[in-house]
């Protein structure tokens, strides 16, 4: 089998590529990536490309359909991943996440690609309400990332067919220790927080909901999808991915990293407007469709994850939000630097 992984080396690719290398050894594994977070490693002894079979340079908007000869299974990882870098750059993330996902599709299908897995997320259904949110039900993206998401979801569907399978695994909120950590998400931020500060400051009234989901997790969902028949779910599936025992409120995921991890205060901006992106999702029809590819992950262990992998980092940096952990930071930090265009392609 070979596997093509489309946006390896950002935050979820160096789980992915272990977890496929260790459950399907066998298995030829490339990598095409822009590169713009492969030199954000965290405690990593080792370049976790080392791997794959093959790493390859370049931009998912430009794709070289070469690469797709003799693919079995493309990943599409690529991604604007985050609603700050979604505000800041929104028609390169509709470029990327939804565009240059269907355009990639729709080449793999000509060269006899049998899986097509793609990332989605749960952020679609934004203002959620109070119900726990299944596939069927109404979506309502806030943000330009969110947006993206529903508009590469509703662009793949008419290109599934038997003999290509579509999978859309719409992830809870990323989460845990990896190789090239983020630290511009909730868990992973307040744990960052306690670590450095000792303290977790929420700026909204802590409120909202949200479903979470370890990286390792995530690429167990993967494995499953890059195997997926039509017969399991149908040609196209767009399947909630996570745990419905994940979802938490904001202010009780700072409390269980303040109980986890002792000295850590808590303070909540009781003033603030509640966010309108809080939702409850149902990830029961992932758990019908994929019972042996279940989050094993909790999150007391997932917070023990990441204070031990930053530890292990020496990671001690208070002022982390301006790090290069913080993906926007990386960003601007290439743009101003002259090395990216107002695009965000390099400059050569």
């Amino acid at each position: 089998m070979k596997i093509l992984i489309v946006g390896n080396l950002g935050y979820i690719g160096p789980s992915v590529a272990r977890h496929f290398r260790k459950t399907l050894p066998g298995a030829e594994l490339i990598g095409f990536d822009l590169g713009y977070f492969a030199h954000c490693l965290s405690n990593a002894s080792f370049l976790p490309e080392t791997l794959l079979d093959a790493q390859y340079y370049g931009d998912v908007r430009k794709f070289p359909e070469h690469l797709l000869k003799g693919v079995d299974v493309v990943l599409n990882l690529a991604a604007i991943s985050n609603d700050p870098m979604g505000n800041e750059f929104e028609q390169v993330t509709m470029d990327v996440n939804h565009l240059s996902a269907i355009r990639l599709a729709e080449a793999a299908k000509r060269h006899g690609v049998r899986n097509y897995v793609y990332a989605s997320s749960c952020s679609i259904y934004g203002a959620g309400g109070d119900s726990a949110k299944v596939e069927a039900d109404s979506l309502n993206p806030l943000t330009a990332y969110a947006r993206s998401k529903v508009a590469a979801e509703k662009d793949l569907a008419p290109l599934a067919n038997g003999s290509f399978v579509i999978t859309c695994l719409r992830f809870a909120t990323a989460c845990g220790f990896t190789n090239r950590i983020r630290l511009d998400l909730v868990l992973n931020d307040f744990v960052a927080g306690a670590l450095t500060s000792g303290r977790i400051d929420i700026l909204s009234d802590g409120s909202p909901w949200r479903p979470l989901i370890n990286t390792l997790d995530m690429a167990r969902a993967f494995e499953w999808a890059a195997q997926r028949r039509a017969e399991n779910g149908g040609e196209f599936l767009a399947v909630n991915t996570g745990s419905s025992e994940w979802n938490v409120q904001i202010r009780d995921l700072a409390a269980a990293v303040s109980a986890t991890l002792p000295k850590t205060s808590v303070s909540i901006n009781k003033d603030a407007s509640p966010d309108k992106r809080s939702y409850k999702v149902n990830f029961g029809l992932f758990q019908k469709l994929a019972p042996n590819h279940q989050p094993q992950w909790g999150l007391e262990a997932t917070i023990r994850q990441l204070a031990e992998g930053l530890k292990g980092m020496g990671f001690a940096d208070a002022n982390f939000r301006q790090s290069q952990f913080i993906r926007l930071k990386v960003l601007a930090r290439l743009r101003d630097e002259g090395e990216l265009d107002q695009g965000l392609s390099w400059v050569r």
